[in-house]
């Protein structure tokens, strides 16, 4: 597929999706935030890292509140996560290395960086990698960054805009070349709301699928004779 195919394909998919579900809406979120939760979402389900986030931030008043709490208090807020006594340490260093480097608690300088300099300075943090990055760079920024989740992973694989099984950060490559900031975010909520409630990794519903048309996985399932 040739580059100005990859990316009618996926404007297409963004197009298709956005009227399906509508363009989602999404205010610009405080950075540190994003990336703590982004860290708590990691091997585990999304109500148990919610759970886990609001837990931290209805027991921390701030975050130099919880840079300067024992571990273990930590590590019994985020219980509900998984691997809190992993998390509650990577929490820990990457506030503790952040405010070494700017004198307080804080992402905002980012902003004024552009994306390919933010991102490397977050995937230089303790435990951060490209999908916590970009989504510190989508949802706080507003630059045209796109994390891949496990349901866009399987969405685009199953779709096969490429022939071949893509990494999620072959993907976010990809993407991110071929989208502007408005419709990354776009395309990226409405892919993760279409693997939550149509593209399931079991007994996806195939048959109301806003991008069956454009699917390699929905023309070898369903045989021509059943669409």
């Amino acid at each position: 597929m040739s580059y100005s195919n990859l990316r009618e394909l996926i404007l297409r998919m963004e197009e298709r999706l956005r009227k399906a579900f509508s363009t989602p809406k999404r205010e610009r979120e405080e950075p540190v935030d994003v990336l703590i939760r982004t860290i708590l979402s990691q091997n585990t389900s999304d109500a148990n890292s919610h759970k886990a986030f609001a837990n931290l931030k209805n027991r921390f008043p701030d975050w130099e509140a919880l840079l300067n709490a024992p571990i273990e208090e930590i590590e019994s807020a985020i219980r509900c996560g998984g691997i809190s006594n992993i998390k509650a340490r990577r929490i820990k260093e990457i506030l503790k290395r952040i405010k070494e480097e700017r004198g307080s608690i804080t992402l905002s300088f980012l902003n004024d960086w552009t994306m390919e300099e933010a991102r490397k300075y977050l995937l230089s943090l303790p435990g951060v990698g490209d999908k916590t990055a970009s989504c510190v760079l989508l949802f706080s920024f507003a630059k045209p960054a796109f994390p891949v989740d496990t349901h866009i992973h399987r969405i685009v694989n199953r779709i096969g805009i490429v022939g071949k099984k893509l990494s999620p950060n072959e993907i976010s490559k990809l993407f991110e070349a071929n989208l502007s900031p408005e419709l990354s975010l776009s395309l990226h909520l409405n892919l993760i709301r279409l693997g939550r409630e149509i593209c399931r990794p079991q007994n996806p519903k195939c048959e109301i699928c806003p991008l069956k048309e454009l699917c390699n996985y929905y023309a070898v399932r369903v045989p021509s004779q059943d669409r």
